[in-house]
């Protein structure tokens, strides 16, 4: 059995990278990501293409070398996989690959943030509103392409279906419960004879005979990498909502009411917020392929997008009611002023006229 383990690793970096204007990362010039769709599909139907480098490396697990893949983002993001290849005879021996060890102790995620912090003072200057790098949004893929004696895999998937799950869930395939076993065997799909890709929570087993794994791993991709944009985006609107109550509380009163300063921040998260959720949705909106965009509904109902798009925005709606009292409690108090001006401005008068008269 030929497997390849692929760590996948979304790093939230900035609120825009401008792409157009990379020249070389890493020193390798970046060159947009070429998928391959060989099932059906229409005419003219974009695929979203970000920048991909493939750097060397020179760590290894278990003896293997690891490959390193990375790509560049519009919305603010890099993504980094990771990849092994081996051989083995059954699924259990993938077991302790959920969270291996490189040589020198050194944890895959450390190499993925440390790949990431160069990757990012190669775009230094092409990052805009960049954001402190916090844990990434990691995902397991186990990639089989080579199995002794087997022509279909939805029958081998069957038969083997408690050790799939088990590998899944990254649990001794006999301790789990019939119910956990469904659950995870729950959102699959499958092409033909030969393909079949199971999506859980933590990891997913993509199989397919013909040897090409990269369409379904950059749909899995994607889907990890807009887990880690909206948990961003959540986190953002934490903070963005706590200063805007803060500044709210402390408000100093001119003679055009609230400072300015509050509703020009509160305008701009809005409208920043609002566009990047909107571009973070949007490199999905289209897969061209049938079968992938099958792919990513599983994916997308098994990592709760939907949840997190409409918590997102329930929070993007927070911040426009709260620009809509600021915005008018700013105009009640111009009105208030204006009106007092003019009461004033009429008192004056009607003195004048009492003293003129005499």
């Amino acid at each position: 059995m030929k497997a390849e383990v692929v760590y996948l690793f979304a790093f939230d970096v900035a609120s825009e990278i401008a792409t157009d204007k990379v020249q070389s990362v890493l020193s390798e010039q970046p060159l947009p990501l070429d998928v391959r769709t060989d099932h059906t599909f229409p005419r003219d139907v974009p695929l979203h293409r970000p920048l991909s480098i493939e750097p060397k490396l020179t760590a290894t697990l278990n003896g293997r070398p690891v490959r390193a893949l990375v790509r560049i983002y519009e919305v603010g993001a890099i993504t980094i996989a990771l990849r092994v290849a081996f051989d083995v005879n059954n699924l259990r021996e993938l077991l302790p690959f959920h969270n291996p060890q490189l040589g020198d102790d050194l944890i895959l995620d450390a190499l993925a943030r440390r790949l990431c912090a160069q990757v990012r003072d190669s775009l230094d200057g092409l990052l805009i509103n960049p954001v402190p790098t916090t844990e990434p949004e990691a995902y397991t893929a186990f990639c089989i392409t080579e199995m002794e004696g087997v022509n279909d895999v939805n029958a081998w998937l069957t038969e083997h279906r408690r050790e799939v799950a088990g590998l899944l869930s990254e649990t001794a395939p006999e301790r789990l419960s019939e119910a956990q076993v469904t659950e995870v065997l729950r959102l699959q799909r499958s092409f033909e004879n030969c393909d079949v890709v199971v999506i859980d929570w933590d990891a997913a087993l993509v199989v397919d005979l013909a040897g090409y794994v990269e369409d379904t791993l950059y749909v899995l991709e994607l889907a990890n990498l807009q887990l880690e944009e909206f948990r961003a985006m959540d986190r953002a609107l934490d903070g963005y909502l706590n200063r805007a109550y803060d500044d709210l509380q402390r408000r100093t009163f001119s003679l055009f009411g609230i400072t300015s300063p509050v509703l020009a921040v509160l305008r701009e998260y809005r409208v920043d917020l609002t566009k990047l959720a909107d571009e973070v949705t949007n490199i999905t909106k289209f897969f061209g392929d049938w079968h992938l965009a099958r792919v990513y509904v599983a994916a997308r109902e098994r990592f709760y997008l939907e949840q997190w798009r409409g918590s997102v925005d329930r929070r993007l709606g927070q911040l426009d009611q709260l620009y809509g009292v600021v915005q008018a409690e700013v105009y009640g108090q111009r009105m208030f002023w204006l009106e007092l001006i003019i009461v004033i401005f009429f008192a004056i008068d009607l003195v004048a006229i009492l003293f003129l008269k005499r």
